[in-house]
């Protein structure tokens, strides 16, 4: 069922501005499309990207056919919004790469969306076609007062990152022009792009007769103002080989108290009156932590679907009972991967086995851990003789071993030899 998609937005409080409102509305009653843009900086997409495509999601549902663009050209170039030094650029093979493989994410968490790529008419033109036909519609005192670029003036700006705002703006009218979409949505660091692509439409089509819309949604940023999706330990992806399907579910699990409602209404497609119903029964017992596990069930559902959720599920509780002997194969291999990987010597004993790996400081520690039955290996209750020589008879999966120390402390160590 369809709704006024500003009020949508308000609702969720994602609306940051929109260049106009009627406009936008229009569009939703004339189903015409929307487009936001993923350029292809590396080969997976991460957790900040999530608000984007579920604005797209949310779109879709709202009447509107739904584009995202991969920035197969403007990736060889570099956004410079609001970035504190110029970015490296691509080699074009990591780009192809790249984009190989966000095309795949994109495909399976938006299947109704169409997919394109900018680097199939961009790669088109010609210096001369640019410069004489786009850049004559671009006024260089408007751009330079464009907060996305004067930000970076005095810190240094080359043209190639000068020229990134006239591609998007070019990717808009082409969209425009040729795919029925009046619509472009980024976050709130993309104003100035997106301003810069409905001022060129409006410069070819006259501003009467123009139709095209630009919005942007509120960033999600932490307290320290770093963006959503930056950890100590980095970036959180949404490829399962580089994020795991657990480490996916505990990083939603993870957030705070204050955080779970904007998460829940950015990131989930749950209904607004949903979400405060979550909230208030989860104030009354905030110890069970039912934001956040309904936050961590929505999000790891929608990027690895049901039997991703399943199985984060089965590994966190496995870890909080401190029982990991029913975890199969594939699943210790995934919790494995979410360890420092300490790699020692085969064929140590016991005990200098220990101490090579860090988890104990002493043989005498090791001895009175072992005697007090607080240490085991491959889930074993009781340790092994502490003259045992360690070796591949002991892998758990692979050439790891798991050992345990008190209730809930574990390491892997990787035998080397």
């Amino acid at each position: 069922m369809k709704s006024n998609i500003i009020e949508e937005l308000k609702n969720r409080k994602l609306l940051k501005q929109i260049t106009n409102e009627n406009k936008l509305l229009d569009s939703q009653k004339n189903n015409n499309a929307v487009y936001c843009g993923f350029d292809p900086t590396a080969d997976s997409l991460h957790v900040g990207h999530l608000i984007q495509i579920l604005n797209l999601k949310r779109f879709s549902n709202n009447g509107f056919k739904s584009i995202a663009l991969i920035g197969g050209a403007t990736a060889m170039i570099g956004d410079p919004s609001f970035k504190s030094q110029e970015r490296v650029l691509l080699e074009l093979s990591v780009v192809n790469n790249n984009i190989i493989s966000i095309k795949k994410q994109l495909k399976n968490l938006l299947p109704n969306v169409e997919i394109l790529n900018n680097a199939d008419w961009l790669n088109k033109l010609s210096l001369i076609d640019f410069l004489r036909d786009i850049g004559k519609h671009f006024n260089l005192a408007n751009l330079l007062s464009k907060e996305n670029i004067s930000s970076r003036i005095e810190k240094g700006l080359s043209i190639t990152e000068f020229s990134y705002t006239m591609l998007q703006a070019y990717d808009f009218f082409y969209l425009y022009k040729n795919h029925d979409c009046n619509v472009q949505i980024g976050g709130s660091d993309q104003w100035g792009n997106i301003t810069s692509g409905t001022d060129y439409i409006s410069s070819i089509y006259g501003n009467l007769n123009s139709k095209a819309c630009g919005v942007t949604m509120n960033l999600l940023t932490k307290k320290d103002g770093v963006k959503f999706g930056k950890t100590e330990s980095g970036t959180v992806w949404l490829d399962k080989n580089k994020t795991s399907e657990y480490e996916l579910y505990q990083f939603f699990l993870n957030q705070d108290d204050e955080d779970c409602e904007i998460l829940l209404n950015y990131l989930t497609t749950l209904e607004v009156d949903e979400i405060q119903n979550i909230m208030e029964v989860h104030k009354k017992e905030p110890f069970k932590r039912i934001a956040q596990k309904k936050l961590a069930q929505e999000v790891t559902s929608f990027v690895h679907g049901d039997e991703g959720y399943k199985k984060a599920l089965k590994i966190s509780d496995a870890l909080f009972s401190g029982d990991l002997k029913n975890l199969n194969k594939e699943y210790l291999l995934s919790l494995i991967k979410t360890f420092d990987i300490i790699k020692v010597e085969s064929d140590l004993k016991v005990l200098d086995f220990l101490i090579s790996a860090k988890i104990i400081t002493s043989k005498r520690e090791g001895r009175e851990l072992i005697n007090d039955n607080a240490l085991s290996i491959n889930f074993e209750n009781k340790f092994i003789e502490d003259n045992s020589i360690i070796d591949k008879r002991y892998f758990t999966v692979d050439r790891f071993i798991l050992v345990k120390k008190g209730k809930k402390k574990y390491y892997v160590v990787e035998l080397t030899n």
